[in-house]
């Protein structure tokens, strides 16, 4: 008797954990992004978060749902890939209307012309007929970044449909989702050196960062996972103690700000 309701406890404990562990799957990775996006709404400003960020978690989130089609796993998976696309989506819509509302200049960036402004009532025609490299994920309408993650979403899908029966293509599928979320940091730490200061963006979200990577790179070395896997979770790593070295250096040799009206480029830097 005692036997079986010491069963039943490991059992109700068992499945108590597995419940936990894939909400921390699925969860986990959007929770450091909770304190940059309190803190974006609360300051309203957002030049200290880079929305570069959202675009490689985009990619990342995008290429690994197509490879499942290639390659199964498990669903828990999908779902957190999901989550983040959402998260990732909301994230770029808080900081696009804040950057709008505190931008001087009245033009308007589109996703396929480059200088649309305000008083224009008219879509003009050469709208459809232009894209400008130089304002590539720098828009003035949360719009434009939706047309262009479903423009890159249906132009993958449908190379993954044409070559889904080609072992090299799927495995570089898998592994370009991987790798381009090892690169998750490198826009902030890129933003981080041209403001020359961390001010605005939150040490919290990259703490989160550091210990998530560390804990998949070491789980992916426990497990012998595939060569790609542990590497580029090294690589993320690194770029997140990069980034809290410019923290530490920048807080005790903080460095001459970097003029907003030095160029488009600089304006938009964080954006």
């Amino acid at each position: 008797m005692e036997d079986e309701a010491f069963e039943q406890i490991v059992n109700v404990i068992n499945w108590l954990v597995s419940w936990v562990a894939a909400g921390a799957m699925m969860f986990g990775g959007v929770f450091p992004y909770i304190p940059q996006y309190r803190d974006i709404r609360r300051t309203q400003n957002a030049e200290g978060f880079s929305t570069y960020v959202c675009l490689v978690l985009l990619v990342a989130n995008i290429l690994r749902i197509l490879f499942r089609f290639g390659r199964y796993f498990e669903t828990l998976l999908l779902w957190q890939s999901i989550i983040m696309i959402a998260t990732m989506l909301a994230m770029l819509n808080l900081c696009t209307n804040v950057r709008v509302s505190t931008e001087l200049n009245t033009k308007r960036r589109s996703f396929l012309a480059s200088d649309i402004k305000d008083e224009d009532v008219r879509i003009p025609k050469r709208l459809f007929l232009e894209f400008d490299w130089n304002y590539f994920w720098l828009w003035s309408r949360f719009l434009d970044y939706i047309q262009c993650v479903a423009a890159f979403t249906l132009t993958a899908a449908y190379i993954t449909y044409v070559l889904l029966e080609s072992t090299l293509f799927v495995e570089t599928l898998g592994f370009l989702a991987v790798f381009s979320e090892a690169m998750l940091g490198t826009p902030q730490l890129y933003c981080n050196y041209q403001n020359k200061s961390t001010e605005g963006m939150s040490v919290k979200m990259v703490l989160m960062w550091t210990g998530g990577d560390t804990f998949k790179t070491v789980y992916f070395l426990l497990t012998q996972a595939p060569v790609q896997f542990w590497t580029c979770g090294m690589l993320q790593v690194l770029v997140d103690f990069a980034i809290l070295f410019q923290v530490y250096y920048y807080s005790f040799y903080p460095q001459k700000p970097v003029s907003h009206t030095a160029s488009h480029t600089t304006s938009a830097k964080a954006l």
